[in-house]
């Protein structure tokens, strides 16, 4: 259930692995080697990237499946970036197939992704997780999708003064404590990449955190599930949830 793949490091091309390489993103939402639910991931796709002298990202989403859109793709061989998320979607069960609810979402220079699903979030999940949340960071939820309302909760830990790995790992602990799910979560600023494995694959080579390989290098690592990386280009660390 969705693609996604990240990176932070030196200025770097976004065509070859959104696009060109031999299983890049867009070849991964149609034809995934690692999804564990669906064969494909049809429900459009986003990216945030970073560019030199801003903060916040530049963001695209759209409801096009990512192996149909020409558009960005021909734009994407003209764009580098030393940060960003891209992410293909297989939207959740009862989940409105609107741009609005891909991820990537943004909110200031914080960029955010989930591969996953929280469970029986349609059927009060979704309202219980709504409740935890002040009601500025409520407010701003737009849609009615699970990973948006999972960044709202991570935002609100940032706010209380959390730094991001204990952010991430508290909003894991919530929602496993009330139900089950795949938190695959990405966040990034721009400067360092925070990913979480639970129940989905992720892989891991130099700066590239993706829920697949792009290629066939023997260098790709496979992150341990129930695991938190942070990524600050080539300098890792990986620690149990």
């Amino acid at each position: 259930m969705c693609r996604h793949l990240a990176y932070v490091g030196s200025p770097a091309g976004l065509a070859h692995p959104l696009f060109d390489a031999p299983q890049s993103l867009a070849k991964q939402a149609e034809h995934p080697r690692h999804q564990i639910s669906g064969t494909s991931n049809p429900d459009g796709w986003g990216v945030a990237w970073y560019t030199e002298g801003r903060a916040e990202p530049e963001w695209y989403r759209t409801v096009t499946p990512m192996w149909d859109d020409e558009t960005f793709a021909a734009r994407a061989a003209a764009l580098s970036s030393g940060a960003y998320i891209a992410a293909a979607r297989l939207a959740s069960p009862g989940a409105s197939l609107v741009d609005t609810g891909n991820a990537p979402f943004v909110c200031g220079r914080w960029a955010f992704s989930l591969n996953g699903l929280v469970h029986g979030f349609t059927e009060g999940i979704g309202d219980e997780l709504r409740s935890r949340l002040h009601p500025d960071r409520h407010a701003a939820i737009a849609g009615d999708a699970d990973t948006e309302v999972l960044f709202a909760l991570v935002l609100q830990e940032l706010d209380a003064g959390a730094d991001p790995p204990t952010a991430l790992s508290s909003v894991v602990r919530d929602v496993l404590a009330i139900t089950t799910g795949r938190l695959n979560l990405l966040l990034t600023d721009g400067r360092r990449l925070y990913a979480t494995r639970v129940g989905n694959s992720l892989f891991r080579m130099g700066s590239v955190i993706a829920s697949e390989p792009i290629d066939d290098d023997a260098a790709w690592v496979e992150v341990t599930d129930h695991s938190l990386v942070v990524l600050a280009g080539e300098c890792v660390d990986t620690t149990p949830l």
